[in-house]
């Protein structure tokens, strides 16, 4: 990565912003961890003024959390988070689905996370299961044309990695859904986006459940 003075500083801060959020999402940064500005600086090649320029839009965004006399954590989520992120995820992913057109270059995309989830869950690895899942359905929200919704949806992506992150069993979390995914996709590839909504419904509800009462037994 390029230093302060050979970039504009805003799209430099939005690349640094971009960079940790992918982190988040790809499970590189774990809830709780505590963020060394003088080790990313170095990392990122960046200087601290412009890491903290990222770190304050994070924080905005409820990813990152700033502790006085202690530094920056990387969020942890609580389990009012997890109902309001699947409820925000049945609302955007199971309308832009409804709505898809099955030719949408979106769908070609579907198809590559189904087919990489699949290669990494007979290499039984599941964190790069987990990275093509959110794949899917991150193509399952572009269906819908918007980049506002794109934008959204990828803020809401990093804080669920966090809560996956959280519950640390990845393989437990994601090996359910890999047939799921490649049955949604085949609904929509045969013209059947209301059926692929459907079954995408049920699935969030499934998913929730499940994290919820991982969560609920780690606390307890």
């Amino acid at each position: 990565m390029n230093n302060d003075v050979s970039e504009n500083p805003r799209t430099l801060g939005e690349t640094v912003t971009a960079e940790i959020r992918r982190k988040l999402v790809e499970g590189e940064l774990v809830p709780g961890q505590r963020l060394s500005e003088a080790a990313l600086s170095e990392s990122l090649d960046i200087s601290r003024n412009t890491l903290r320029e990222a770190f304050r839009v994070l924080t905005q965004e409820g990813l990152l959390k700033h502790e006085p006399n202690r530094g920056v954590f990387v969020s942890v989520p609580d389990m009012a988070s997890i109902i309001e992120i699947y409820r925000a995820r049945r609302f955007v992913e199971c309308q832009a689905l409804a709505q898809a057109y099955p030719k949408h270059p979106a769908v070609k995309r579907m198809r590559e996370a189904v087919n990489a989830a699949q290669r990494s869950a007979k290499e039984l690895d599941w964190g790069a299961v987990g990275t093509a899942n959110m794949a899917f359905h991150a193509a399952i929200v572009e269906l819908a044309d918007s980049q506002r919704l794109n934008t959204f949806y990828r803020h809401l992506s990093a804080e669920l990695r966090l809560v996956f992150g959280l519950l640390n069993d990845a393989e437990f979390l994601h090996a359910p859904y890999i047939d799921m995914n490649a049955a949604i996709l085949e609904h929509l590839e045969a013209g059947r986006p209301q059926d692929a909504s459907k079954a995408l419904d049920a699935y969030l509800v499934q998913s929730e459940r499940t994290i919820l009462a991982a969560y609920a037994r780690r606390g307890s």
